[in-house]
Parts: C-alpha cells; structure tokens; sequence
C-alpha cells in the first residue's frame, strides 16, 4: 500500500482528487493510486520542562538553565484522534510519501511523526508549489527519496529545540528577575520575537529624542553652448571633514557658510569648465516575483494589509488552486515552468482590470527575464499564478493580492527599461558641481508597470549635449533650505521589511557585512505571527495609519535584558547558520552547543538585572534596586530585599509593612546567612 501523509486535510483533498476515484472515510481518502491521510500541522510538540522532572513545575531561579540530554515529544490532545489513524496507516504501509509543505517546518512535521513511530518503510517526498491538478501531476512524478532532506529536517529541528532554550529558559529567568522588582507578570522571550520587538523600542526613542536639524544645499545654473542646465555644488570631503559647518552626516548645517560661498560664486569671473562627462548605458530588470515577505510589504504600502491578513489571503488562493504555495522565501522560478507562460497569461488576459490587462496582452512569452533561474531554487518557488482561470468567489482582499502577483508575474514578459546616465562635473571657483542626466532608450516594462525609483537631487531629464572641456558660464545659484525629519514608526508591514533586512539593524560594522545577504530573522511563516503576539500580549500597540508603538512593558523588559538578546546580531547569525545547515554545512549538535552556551550566559545575566521598581512597592534603602518582601522565617514574619543574596537588608515586621527603624533591622554589612534573629537562622531557604 502506497500512503500519502499531507501537512493539512485541504492538501489531502487536492492530492487524492489527482490520483483518481476517490473514496473519503474518517482520517483518510482511499484512491486508486493510494491512500491519503493527513496531519494538522505538527501534532507532535516539544514536551514542558516538568516532563523532564517535576520540580520544575516551580519556577526557581537555582534551576535555569534547563537543557535536556534526551530531547522528547508528545502528541498534541487536539490531534490525537488524527495521530493514531495515520500510526495505523503508516503500520500497513509499503511505501510513504511525504506530502508536508515545501519548506523547513513542511519537512519536519512529517519527519517528527515518522520518527516518533520509529518508521523504517521507505519514503518518498513529493514537493507540491501548487495545488492545482497540472502542478500534482507534475509533481507526483518526480518524486525524491525523503533522505535528500535530511539536512532542511536538522535545519528545522535546530530552529525548534533552540526555540525552546531561549523561551523556556529566558522567559523563566527574566520573569523572575522582574519580580523582584514587584512586576508580577510574564516576560516572555523569544529567539526573533524579542530582537523584533527592540527595534520598535529603539525606533520610538530615536523619535522621541529627534531634534530637526535646518541644512542647505546650493544649486547653480550654468550656460553651455547647447542650453542652460543646473548641478548642485559638491564641498569636498577634506572640506566636509575639517570644517564645524557640517555635521556628521556631511550636511552643510550653517547658513553663513553657504551664503559666503553664494557670494563667491556669482562674483567675476564667472567661466567654468566640464571636468568631466561620462555616459553609459543602464538598464534595469523587471521586478521579481513576489516572495511572501515582498508581497506583505508591497500588499502594506499599496493597500494598508497587515502581514497576516496578506498570508491569510495568499493562504486561501493556494487552497483555491490560483497562485503557488504562499510560504515562500524565494523570488524566483524554475525553467521548467517557462512553457506554462502561455497557459497562464491567457488566463489572466481576463481581467475587468484595463491597467493589469494592457500589460499582460502586450505580454512577449520569448522574453526570459532574470527571474527563470534554477540555481536561485530550493525546496520552492516565487508566488505566481497557476494555470488554473480566475474562477468562483473571492474576497475583495484576495482579489487585490491576486492583482499583484498576477502584475509581478506578467512583468517578466516586457523588455528591459534601458536608458544612457550621463554624470557631469563641473569646476568652477576651485569648487566642483555635479548633475546627471537621462535618456530612456527603451522605455520596456516601465511603460506598463509603476515602480518607484530613487532620484538623486542632481539629476535631471534633458541634459544638453556636452563634452569634457567644453566651457561654461556660470548664471545663478539658488539655496536651498531643508529640515531633517525624524524617522518614521514601523508598521507591521515595514517591520516584516525590517525582519527581512536586518543586517541595518545590527549593532557590530563586521557582522553586518557578514549578514547583509542573509534570509533575515525569523521565516515568511512566521514573522506575521511574531508582530501579531506581540501585540496581543500588549508589548506593542496600534495607532493611526497602522503604526506600531511600543508599551510601557515593552520598555521594561528591553531596557532589562542585555545587548545579546536585544539586538538582531546573535539571532540573524543563527538564522543564517541554520539556512546553511538545510544546505549540509555544520551539524544539529554543534549548533545546539552553541545555544546551550548563551542561554547560561544569559541566565547568569538575568540574576543581576534591573527591572524599573512598579509602583505600590517599599524599595529596599540600601541598595535602592529591589523590594522589601514580606517573608515568613522559621520563627515568624519579616522583611528582606528581593535582590537577596546580593543584597541582605532585612527589617522586622510592624503592623505590615517593613520597620526601618527597629534596632533588630539587619543591613548587608553583616553574614545574612548566619545572623540569628527571633532566635533562629535566617537562611536562603526564606527568600524561595
């Protein structure tokens, strides 16, 4: 018997409706090319720090960090009734196929069963980018053995037991901390969750402390023999270095510098010179494909969708067989997709939408862009539409996502945008001015498709024809007034583009060099889900126009925990090394080694942190970090330092709060651990 494990019961459906007369029964299609069963994502889950041993169901400081030696899982009650349908398919199997998603979690939540079941039956990986019938029958017959997977399923289980070091252990450890300063609630911590939520912290401070900054530029207009043209002035770099009219980002910050030069330029003589004059061609490529992070991004900026109404979306069209899986890191597609453009841009032709629909029958199938590369594949491809027509009932949110994959696929078929960049020098009065200017050639897939480019402040259409050493007459200058604005709030989709683009957000110059080509934190899976828990837990709050800001908790807890865990550094590295482990460079142990050595660290550190001292609390006089706890010793009720042991102030008790004034009130001068009082021992054991 040939069995098909799918990732979700809707995939199940898809697949069995391929393999042809279809017989559903409970847990299970029976076909005539085999059985299909399915999971509910993963059914398995790590087990809780208690299943290890009991005693850590308190949570205690002189405990952490916890590590296992024998990693264990359980099956989640929700889907037991499921797991053991597929155990009793599994045990008549001959053959298995692995139908999970095309991705790290899609291989391990199948890998997990099977290797929870002890499964030695020989297995087979169909990889499924899209659920209409052309994609699975394409699929089903190139299937790969599961062991070539080996590697994106260590990769996978990384990511998953070095979720649960960070978390089991940072959250209990920070929570802890916190409590010592009287916040009585959970801190959770996460890998990417934690990095993701300092970058709105620091993004909010930066707005907070801005202070606008006035800065002038000037530009000139010169005469040349074929027409006027302006060029803005160009101070040197030795100027800009040695001089306090300019800050630190080289901007000219004091007018009467600026206007000393304006007088120096329009006096006589007012000859100048084209030092130099340089044209080549450029040209541009068409935009890529969307991957899910692109897509989120540009679904925020042109619609205001949030990364998790974008997936949702892009979730359902998969289910509905019009676009490819919407899980995707990658942006572009392999050859052997090449011949369905045809198919599909039929399809798409369609459209009620006359903008979408000039561009895709003007559409050119021989054109092959940048996006047909097979070394740029893994395990999946960009978003696409499928060969399967626009059909049935969509939703208006749906519909605009299907726009824009529909727009970014159909982009591939018009011809590149190539213009000549001509950049000019001018020399005039010892200073240099610099314009550029250009002239469209082919005008190729901008005629259709508007896509914002960068436009330099020296640049300009219509340069007249010139030459080096060509002379030129200097007319006027005009300056230039403008203000810095402060950095503008995340909102969820810029923060998804953050995520994605973290190496800017690191704090060390030669890790972000090493990062700057890396996946980002995080996955396309989960950094929608990441923004969402955050702000469900209320560590993040939405204003206006979708803007995320920070709560008073959330700076709590970032201002507590040390650089390692608040900046992207560690965690986008980690990233990086396990997309490399699914690519079989270094191994499950070594990286886990590594996470094992933080999460000590880190817990150590948690000892000595410093939570801001909630409100309603007495704070400790001596060392003025902790709070003054009410305990009860072996010989009655007193009052001690919750930062104890560091801290040994202790104060007896009077009528319920602590007495400083008492002669019998202890401070950290003396042995805490060996002073009687009441007549007894105080001991550690009093502050568990």
């Amino acid at each position: 018997m040939k069995l098909y494990i799918a990732e979700k019961p809707s995939m199940a459906r898809e697949i069995a409706a391929c393999l042809g007369k279809t017989q559903p029964s409970r847990g299970f299609i029976k076909t005539s090319g085999g059985i299909v069963t399915w999971l509910f994502g993963h059914v398995l889950k790590q087990v809780d720090p208690e299943f290890y041993d009991q005693k850590y169901k308190i949570w205690r400081t002189e405990d952490l960090p916890i590590i296992p030696t024998v990693w264990k899982m359980e099956i989640n009650p929700n889907t037991v009734d499921q797991f053991n349908i597929v155990k009793k398919l599994i045990d008549k199997a001959d053959e298995i196929i692995h139908a999970g998603d095309p991705d790290r979690e899609g291989q391990l939540l199948v890998d997990e069963v099977l290797d929870f079941l002890g499964n030695k039956k020989p297995v087979k990986r169909i990889l499924l980018n899209a659920l209409d019938e052309t994609s699975i029958r394409r699929a089903n017959s190139d299937l790969r053995d599961n062991a070539d997977f080996f590697n994106l399923k260590q990769s996978a289980l990384a990511r998953s037991r070095a979720d649960w070091l960070i978390g089991m252990n940072l959250s209990r450890a920070y929570t802890l901390a916190a409590k010592k300063s009287g916040n009585n609630f959970l801190f959770p911590i996460g890998r990417v969750k934690t990095p993701t939520l300092a970058l709105v912290v620091r993004r909010e401070r930066e707005i907070e402390n801005f202070k606008p900054i006035d800065f002038y530029q000037i530009f000139s207009q010169f005469q040349h023999a074929n027409g006027i043209f302006p060029a803005q002035w160009k101070p040197s770099e030795n100027f800009i270095k040695n001089s306090d009219a300019f800050d630190k980002e080289g901007r000219l910050i004091k007018k009467s510098v600026a206007e000393e030069f304006l007088k120096k330029f329009s006096a006589a003589p007012l000859e100048g010179e084209i030092s130099s004059c340089e044209t080549s061609e450029k040209k541009e490529s068409q935009p890529l494909p969307f991957s899910l992070s692109a897509l989120q991004i540009a679904a925020g900026k042109t619609f205001g969708y949030t990364p998790k109404q974008v997936l949702a979306a892009a979730q359902s069209l998969y289910e509905k067989k019009l676009t490819t899986y919407p899980r995707s890191d990658c942006q572009f597609l392999p050859t052997t997709q090449f011949k369905d453009a045809g198919k599909i841009l039929a399809h798409l032709s369609r459209t009620r939408d006359e903008n979408l629909k000039n561009l895709i029958t003007r559409a050119d199938t021989k054109i092959k862009s940048r996006a047909w590369n097979n070394s740029k594949i893994s395990a999946h491809h960009a978003i696409i539409p499928t060969t399967k027509p626009l059909t049935g009932t969509i939703t208006e949110i749906e519909k605009n996502i299907y726009k824009l994959i529909a727009k970014n696929y159909a982009v591939q078929f018009h011809p590149l945008h190539i213009y000549d960049e001509t950049v000019v020098a001018v020399s005039y009065k010892e200073e240099i001015f610099s314009v550029r200017g250009k002239t469209v050639k082919q005008n190729g897939w901008r005629e259709f498709y508007i896509a914002t480019r960068a436009k330099t402040e020296d640049e300009i259409e219509n340069l007249p024809k010139m030459k080096k050493g060509d002379v030129v007459t200097y007319k006027k200058s005009e300056l230039k007034k403008s203000t810095t604005k402060p950095p503008v709030r995340f909102t969820a989709s810029t923060l998804v583009q953050g995520m994605k683009n973290i190496h800017k957000y690191v704090k060390n110059p030669e890790v972000q060099k090493q990062l700057k080509d890396v996946y980002g934190i995080g996955t396309e899976a989960t950094r929608a889900q990441i923004i969402d828990d955050l702000i469900q837990r209320k560590f993040l709050k939405v204003l206006t126009k979708k803007s995320l800001q920070p709560t008073e908790k959330a700076y709590m807890l970032i201002d507590a925990l040390p650089d390692e865990m608040t900046y992207p550094d560690s965690t986008a590295i980690w990233e990086d090394k396990l997309h490399s482990m699914s690519e079989g460079e270094g191994t499950l142990e070594n990286f886990l080694q590594g996470q094992e050595k933080f999460v000590t660290a880190l817990c150590h550190k948690a000892e000595t942190a410093e939570f801001k001292i909630a409100e309603g609390f007495e704070i400790c006089p001596r060392c003025q970090k902790g709070i003054m706890v009410k305990r009860k010793g072996k010989h009655g009720e007193f009052w001690g330092c919750s930062k104890y042991p560091a801290c040994k102030m202790t104060a007896q008790d009077k009528n319920g709060k602590p007495d400083f004034e008492s002669k019998k009130t202890f401070s950290s001068g003396e042995n805490f651990g060996e002073k009687k009082f009441f007549g007894g021992i105080i001991s550690s054991a009093d502050f568990q």
